[in-house]
């Protein structure tokens, strides 16, 4: 009913909308902020933020003169180059001793981890003679090369003991006639002889041939092992006044000596006859392992050539007679 109340002919109320409780409150905000700040209070003063100074005019930019560095004198460059001379001499010098330490080393471990006793011959500790050289089939040769190479091996031992069988024949032959003293002394010759000179002219090459596949060491077996088949060819003949019990030697003594001096002779020259022949089989064995390796006559004179080369003695032989041809001209 109140709206009904109203006269609708009275004058419109005057409404300002600048007098509005929001408008109010944005276009005036409180002073207390300002009314409250004492710019003497000591907490302000330390938050106070002095003013900049404010450059004065903007003065001409002058250049100053580069002053000239000072020039050495010579003394100080020749003293500077012998310093640096004598650090470079010095670092040098380190180095070199360095490498030197550094290759002892290297030797030493290298001696340590190839040093092997020698063991052959087999002889007793007590005994003053030492084993003179190093064996083993089972470290040092492959196993391909095991087998031939023990055989040669066993063949040697047959040889040293036909030599010696044949000393005892022949001095069996001059216990029965006295005119044999010349084939006793010779068998005594070549059983000292021919028994270490089959080991180490024919046997140690073969072994150095199979350990290494060394060329050089193959062509030195073929050329003295043929040789040492010569010799046996001689031997089981048997030629009188030879040192040597072989087959004419055994025969003549059937009919102008003791039956026991001949059976002994027989056994000899029989002996004689298997060293040959296993000496002509093997030898076909070691040609035929050879040529499986595809080695030739030109790797051997390589192989030769750099092991003369590098030998220390011919070395120091070349340059000593380099030096003294130098001085004579």
């Amino acid at each position: 009913m109140s709206g009904f109340d109203t006269n609708p002919f009275a004058d419109p109320v005057d409404v300002n909308p600048f007098k509005d409780p929001s408008v109010t409150q944005l276009t005036n905000p409180p002073q207390s902020g300002l009314a409250e700040f004492n710019p003497f209070s000591e907490t302000n003063a330390a938050t106070t933020i002095p003013a900049t100074q404010v450059p004065g005019p903007s003065q001409p930019a002058v250049l100053q003169p580069s002053e000239e560095p000072a020039q050495p004198t010579p003394q100080a460059v020749a003293a500077a180059a012998q310093a640096g001379l004598l650090r470079q001499q010095e670092e040098l010098d380190r180095k070199a001793a360095e490498l030197e330490r550094k290759e002892r080393e290297l030797q030493n471990t290298a001696a340590n981890l190839h040093v092997k006793d020698n063991n052959w011959p087999p002889l007793p500790s007590w005994c003053p003679v030492k084993p003179c050289f190093y064996q083993d089939f089972a470290t040092e040769i492959p196993a391909d090369y095991q087998r031939i190479c023990k055989m040669l091996y066993y063949l040697w031992m047959l040889h040293s003991m036909t030599l010696f069988l044949n000393l005892l024949a022949c001095l069996a032959w001059f216990t029965s006639d006295a005119a044999k003293g010349t084939a006793f002394g010779l068998s005594i010759l070549w059983f000292l002889i021919f028994t270490p000179c089959a080991f180490l002219c024919w046997y140690r090459p073969i072994y150095k041939a199979f350990r290494s596949d060394n060329s050089f060491s193959f062509f030195v077996f073929f050329f003295v092992f043929f040789c040492q088949i010569g010799i046996y060819f001689i031997q089981l003949i048997g030629l009188p006044n030879l040192g040597t019990s072989g087959w004419l030697a055994a025969l003549s003594t059937v009919k102008n000596g003791p039956l026991a001096v001949s059976v002994i002779m027989m056994v000899v020259a029989a002996f004689f006859t298997l060293c040959a022949g296993l000496s002509l089989f093997l030898l076909q064995r070691v040609h035929a392992l050879y040529r499986r390796t595809g080695a030739s006559f030109q790797q051997a004179q390589e192989e030769f050539s750099q092991g003369i080369f590098s030998s220390r003695t011919f070395r120091n032989a070349a340059s000593t007679a380099a030096r003294g041809n130098f001085r004579g001209n």
